[in-house]
């Protein structure tokens, strides 16, 4: 039974969309079947697989609709073992659409629960806001992995998020675990990266991942040509970071069965 994963932050540019991409990637690299959930209607989950958001049909829209089916909508993308489902910015009408629909925040659970079995992970890449979409995925996760930006306002937000995750925890999916913590856009040359380690460490009693994530020249180019990190420069200190966080995230995973 295939490990759902929402990669949730509500403070954008925080290296969200990157670490599900990449770190989809790196999972999919190990021999791990991975579903790369797009759920965010800027679609750059989508375009980072190499997949063309502005003419890519149907995506996550049309299976919340219910005018395409799963099968419909799925990419096997051109890296072993990854598939993506695609958005764009059409899935910014699911708020307006879902709002008087019965059962509302359970349509992407419903949808996992029939296909789940079939991959190893699932990474929802969720919007950068507190959403009805993030709702959604949280409600479908098994668990959450929230990427924490290396600079002053790292906390910012961040107990709004708990907060949320445990009221989704606490009205509609009860068994939502915390994935766990990953900083990014770590500058070893720089006091104030090494401040905030430390101080969201000694502030927050959740799983923070050992591998951190670096500030990285490679990391920023990738989503330009359309491709994860693992293949676009695959001997980088960005792809090998995302390798030992697959890895974690693997050995985390085994030691939950």
């Amino acid at each position: 039974m295939g490990r759902i994963i929402a990669v949730a932050n509500q403070k954008g540019g925080v290296g969200k969309t990157t670490t599900t991409v990449n770190l989809s990637a790196a999972l999919a690299e190990e021999g791990r079947k991975v579903l790369l959930v797009d759920l965010d209607p800027q679609g750059n989950a989508t375009s980072g697989v190499g997949v063309d958001k502005r003419s890519v049909e149907p995506t996550v829209y049309e299976l919340f609709t219910g005018s395409a089916t799963f099968e419909q909508c799925l990419i096997k993308t051109e890296y072993d073992n990854l598939y993506v489902l695609p958005a764009n910015i059409n899935l910014s009408g699911a708020e307006i659409d879902l709002i008087d629909q019965e059962d509302r925040e359970y349509y992407l659970q419903e949808i996992f629960d029939e296909v789940k079995d079939r991959f190893d992970y699932i990474l929802i890449d969720c919007p950068p806001s507190l959403n009805m979409l993030t709702v959604n995925a949280l409600t479908a996760a098994d668990s959450v992995l929230v990427p924490i930006q290396c600079e002053y306002y790292a906390l910012e937000g961040l107990s709004q998020l708990i907060h949320t995750i445990n009221l989704v925890k606490k009205k509609l999916n009860p068994a939502l675990e915390m994935e766990g913590v990953v900083f990014t856009m770590y500058d070893a040359r720089t006091k104030l990266s090494m401040q905030v380690v430390e101080n969201v460490k000694g502030t927050l009693q959740e799983n923070i991942y050992e591998t951190i994530i670096p500030r990285n020249i490679r990391l920023a180019e990738a989503p330009s040509y359309g491709m994860p990190i693992t293949a676009y420069a695959t001997h980088s200190t960005g792809a090998n970071s995302y390798r030992l966080l697959a890895m974690e995230v693997i050995a985390h995973n085994e030691r939950q069965k």
